[in-house]
């Protein structure tokens, strides 16, 4: 697909919220999946519940897919927290923007996953202009939220995503601001 992989997964990593952005189109999840399956990353990742319909709910929960209710998410920051405790090996992928759509404010869920399940956040990204993606950079939240975010702000900034207009870090949204 004229794609390629910039860094990989931190050697000795066993556990982590791994996040990626920009999430404008159904095609990230592929491009995504695809990168980790060449870096061997056994993972599970967060997904609306309406998804898991038919046989695509089937597929999906063969690679990993959590369903997620977005009406009534309270327990989910303890539920895949608790998952975290239960397992010696997990990767948990998150899109904190939560839909292909423009929004302006992510969530926050991974970061406070990350802070209870006391495991690392794994920065990764994709870039649709230079056709390229990984692991960018991994830390333990300090939970000063803000202060966490701005290292990861600044790296998106330099991403383009598939559908620019959607993704509220891209240059064009931010000449707008």
């Amino acid at each position: 697909m004229g794609w390629k992989i910039i860094t990989s997964m931190p050697e000795g990593l066993r556990k982590g919220v791994l996040i990626v952005a920009p999430h404008t189109s159904n095609l990230d999840f592929v491009i995504g999946r695809l990168f980790f399956m060449v870096l061997g990353i056994k993972s599970k990742f967060l997904i609306k519940k309406e998804s898991f319909v038919g046989p695509l709910g089937y597929l999906l929960k063969k690679l990993g897919g959590i369903p997620i209710d977005r009406k009534n998410s309270n327990n989910v920051v303890n539920d895949v927290a608790h998952l975290f405790r239960e397992n010696k090996e997990l990767i948990v992928i998150i899109t904190p923007e939560g839909t292909r759509k423009l929004t302006k404010n992510w969530k926050r869920g991974y970061y406070y996953i990350a802070e209870l399940a006391k495991v690392p956040v794994i920065v990764s990204f994709i870039d649709y202009a230079k056709k390229e993606g990984g692991i960018a950079f991994v830390f333990k939240p300090t939970g000063n939220y803000e202060k966490d975010f701005e290292p990861i702000k600044e790296l998106y900034l330099t991403k383009r995503a598939k559908h620019p207009e959607k993704f509220n870090f891209s240059p064009m949204y931010q000449e707008r601001k």
